[in-house]
């Protein structure tokens, strides 16, 4: 891959274009991925859009609860879209060069839609905490007027300090190397490219990480913890049960998401590994977006028989149901 660079007027190497280096080392395996990614993003688009219908369109899901369920799978649908196609068009030309504008609108979209799927992730832990601890309270205080203000903002209060951060990454001079050693877009690898000193950067980038990754993470293990303790003074057992297999459903997606982001962008420098650090972006880009549908819509009784409902209507859509019926029966017998 041809390094196109250009001589800045203090004699430092300005990087044009960036080369992505994702599954380089498999030169024998890239028609076998490029099938793989392309199915799995083939099942990303249909059981989220699926969830965004059956919770638009079914009078019995239009409740405020499936009001974030079905923005949490439009966020999916949107998160995903941003690396996943330009990895599979890698796979397939296997000219993997971007230029930095385009780095930067993936970068800026990712840093973004991340950041919204933190804040989503803790308003839908706090309404279950309101339902569980507080039900007589609930249609006061997660009224629709409030659920959308809280949708809302989720998705828009990342905007600023996101397109700020990518500004200022952007900013540095990239004189070493444009190969970055990464699938997409991301702030760690592309700062490692970086020449000169970049330790007020890191430093900002670790402060915006906690407030988008900690402060959500917090909140929700506070509002799991009062629905825990909530859910054990249940008198009995069989009301115990039910209540843990209907929450423990948001709780693992949790788990899987922001347990793979910690440790990708708060862990030491000294413990980064590339080889890592790559395998944990597959996991919270392409992995956990895969399993939602299941783990999460697809154990909610409600959901299921709305499915059933909508797809029975076309006979050539059958197939689904075994599918996704299927895939329920093994989430549940697996958690």
């Amino acid at each position: 891959m041809k390094y196109e660079e250009m001589e800045a007027e203090d004699n430092v190497s300005t990087v044009m274009q960036f080369v992505p280096l994702g599954f380089s080392d498999l030169p024998n395996h890239q028609g076998l991925l490029f099938v793989v990614f392309c199915r799995i993003y083939i099942i990303i688009l249909t059981g989220n859009s699926l969830i965004i219908v059956i919770t638009r369109f079914d009078p019995a899901l239009q409740k405020l609860m499936y009001f974030f369920l079905a923005n949490f799978s439009s966020l999916e649908i949107c998160y995903v879209s941003v690396t996943l196609p330009r990895i599979l068009v890698n796979l397939w030309t296997q000219d993997r060069s971007i230029s930095v504008l385009n780095c930067a609108a993936q970068m800026c979209f990712f840093l973004i839609l991340g950041a919204t799927e933190c804040f989503l992730l803790a308003v839908m832990a706090y309404d279950r905490y309101v339902d569980i601890c507080n039900p007589l309270h609930y249609p006061l205080v997660m009224n629709q007027k409030t659920c959308i203000q809280l949708a809302v903002g989720s998705w828009i209060s990342g905007i600023p300090v996101q397109i700020g951060q990518t500004c200022q990454i952007f900013s540095l001079h990239f004189c070493n190397s444009n190969q970055i050693n990464h699938f997409f877009c991301d702030i760690p690898p592309i700062q490692k490219l970086a020449c000169g000193d970049t330790s007020v950067h890191k430093l900002s980038f670790y402060g915006v990480a906690l407030l988008f990754i900690a402060r959500p993470f917090m909140l929700i293990l506070t509002s799991y913890n009062k629905i825990i303790c909530s859910i054990l003074r249940l008198p009995t057992a069989r009301g115990r049960t039910k209540a843990f297999s209907t929450y423990s459903s948001h709780l693992l997606v949790v788990i899987l998401f922001f347990g793979s982001v910690t440790i990708t962008y708060l862990r030491p420098k000294s413990s980064h590994s590339a080889g890592t650090d790559k395998l944990l972006s597959l996991f919270y880009t392409i992995v956990t977006p895969m399993f939602n549908p299941m783990i999460y819509r697809l154990r909610n009784k409600d959901v299921i028989a709305a499915l059933r409902k909508v797809l029975l209507k076309n006979s050539t859509m059958h197939l689904f149901i075994s599918i996704f019926t299927g895939c329920h029966r093994v989430i549940r017998e697996t958690f």
